[in-house]
């Protein structure tokens, strides 16, 4: 099996990301890759949507990473990560929540200030892992 190699890319030309992303991803080696579905604040053990961001960030994340450990991968398979906040106040407490998960881990990653699914929920991730 190859070794799975993630390079970032970081044009000169542009901006130094800030926080923990990168501007691109090259993976190789790659024999895998899974794609998780917008991951939502919910899960079967409380039976309801958490009320604060907070609360629901760290379910959403829970429930991305437990996605990927079904596929026997983790934080450091991710190459690209797609967040949907349903408000801009969000973000500032989405990336220190994102950074506590991914540590020092950067893949791609975009972040979109729109409608949720469900009013009660404030925020979707979805993301695509390699290995």
């Amino acid at each position: 099996m190859a070794k799975l190699a993630i390079e970032p890319l970081n044009p000169a030309i542009l901006p130094a990301a800030a926080g923990n992303y990168t501007h691109g991803v090259q993976v190789d080696g790659a024999q895998r890759m899974v794609f998780v579905s917008g991951q939502v604040p919910w899960g079967n053990e409380h039976g309801r949507v958490p009320e604060s961001f907070e609360a629901q960030c760290r379910m959403v994340w829970r429930n991305v990473l437990a996605v990927l450990a079904e596929a026997g991968m983790g934080v450091r398979n991710l190459v690209k990560v797609t967040t949907y906040l349903s408000d801009r106040q969000f973000r500032t407490l989405n990336s220190k929540i994102r950074e506590e998960v991914l540590g020092d881990h950067a893949p791609a990653l975009t972040i979109i200030i729109c409608d949720i699914y469900a009013e009660n929920w404030l925020l979707e991730i979805e993301a695509v892992a390699m290995a």
